[in-house]
């Protein structure tokens, strides 16, 4: 190609830990948390500083759902289309990931919820706890039309979307594989356009406003956006002090527009830049710490909201039986929302990643013991 910091010619950096991508990822499980907790102090941050703590969770949310697009394109994409990993196997794989921690989390809450009203306090909001809503959510079925999902731990209607991406993801890397990377990245764009399209013309809102009963329509054209990114990070070569350039002007842009409005368009092409340009750069000095925090992340994702349940839901009691003044209710906003960030730590150490490590030999031994069952030759080929 002409320019010399865009080529199809020079090799394209791995994807690697402990970088910017890692950091994103950390950077926002963190803002999710804030975007969560938000409403529970005096007063909601959305108030006291600005609109952008409320308006901002569906921008977070669509870019966690493109960055798993990405990642996991760059991180399965060659061994799902090469057929060392089968269909099957990066499903459950996938599956086994995310699953344990939300049954963990989900049953948590419940007995919280039981315990709590047992010993007289239930909860000031039932209709957020309504018995009805659970086994939808349990089973992660909430974001394919199932009846059920609100309230409880409602932010798992991503995972549960996510769950149909990862079912789709063969088959949609299969088509995009066949495509050269300006192809992919133009197809992408149009397809999410064209969701956006037909959901204005059909329910009379854009696609991120689709109800969480519907989240898996509304995550897979994200899904499929940040695996057309990843294709395009993969094959075309983006000088890293460009690449570096636009990561950051994108970010400050980004704030800068959530500040006065969500602009939710423009937000999406600056989200986009910022993983692009975050893939793009090489990692030449991997953080441990960045790697630590960035595995962590989904920790902090799937336990925020039972913590900001039951860290709350006990500051209220003390706060209306004690009389507690404003700058005290303030101490226990702060040390909330400081305890969504210990509590993901403790899970994630304790409980997670553990578990993961069994799952992860399990599933190793599962995938030797079939390599090793080598069938017998066909006895019609058989030498006499």
């Amino acid at each position: 190609m002409a320019w010399t910091a865009i080529s199809t010619r020079n090799e394209t950096p791995p994807i690697s830990r402990g970088g910017w991508l890692d950091a994103l990822r950390f950077i926002v499980a963190s803002l999710i948390i804030l975007h969560h907790f938000q409403a529970a102090g005096p007063v909601p941050l959305s108030q006291l500083i600005n609109p952008i703590f409320e308006r901002g969770g569906f921008l977070l949310t669509n870019f966690f759902l493109i960055d798993s697009g990405y990642v996991l394109m760059r991180v399965y994409g060659a061994a799902v289309n090469g057929g060392k990993m089968s269909p099957g196997d990066f499903f459950l794989k996938r599956y086994l990931r995310v699953v344990p921690a939300h049954l963990i989390m989900g049953l948590a809450l419940v007995t919280l919820v039981v315990v709590s009203t047992a010993l007289g306090e239930p909860p000031r909001n039932p209709e957020w706890f309504r018995w009805d809503q659970l086994p939808a959510q349990l089973t992660l079925t909430q974001a394919f039309g199932v009846h059920g999902g609100l309230g409880w731990n409602a932010p798992s209607w991503s995972v549960s979307a996510l769950i149909g991406c990862y079912l789709a993801f063969p088959w949609i890397l299969k088509g995009m594989k066949r495509l050269g990377p300006w192809t992919a990245l133009a197809g992408v764009v149009l397809l999410y356009l064209g969701a956006n399209q037909a959901a204005w013309a059909l329910f009379g809102y854009p696609v991120y406003q689709m109800p969480m009963m519907y989240g898996f329509w509304r995550a897979l054209p994200l899904f499929i956006l940040g695996m057309g990114l990843a294709q395009f990070t993969e094959r075309v070569w983006i000088a890293p002090k460009l690449a570096a350039v636009v990561g950051v002007v994108s970010a400050a842009a980004f704030f800068v527009l959530e500040l006065f409005d969500k602009h939710a368009l423009v937000a999406l092409v600056l989200i986009s830049l910022i993983i692009l340009a975050a893939g793009a750069v090489p990692v030449t000095r991997p953080s441990k710490l960045v790697e630590k925090l960035s595995v962590m992340s989904f920790s902090m994702f799937i336990t925020n909201e039972v913590t900001r349940i039951a860290w709350f839901g006990l500051a209220n009691v003390l706060i209306t039986r004690l009389a507690l003044p404003v700058a005290v209710q303030w101490v226990l906003y702060v040390c909330g929302v400081a305890a969504a960030f210990a509590v993901a730590f403790a899970f994630h150490s304790v409980i997670d990643q553990p578990l993961q490590t069994r799952i992860k030999g399990w599933l190793k031994r599962r995938r030797t013991g079939r390599a090793a069952v080598v069938p017998e030759p066909a006895q019609a080929l058989r030498t006499p």
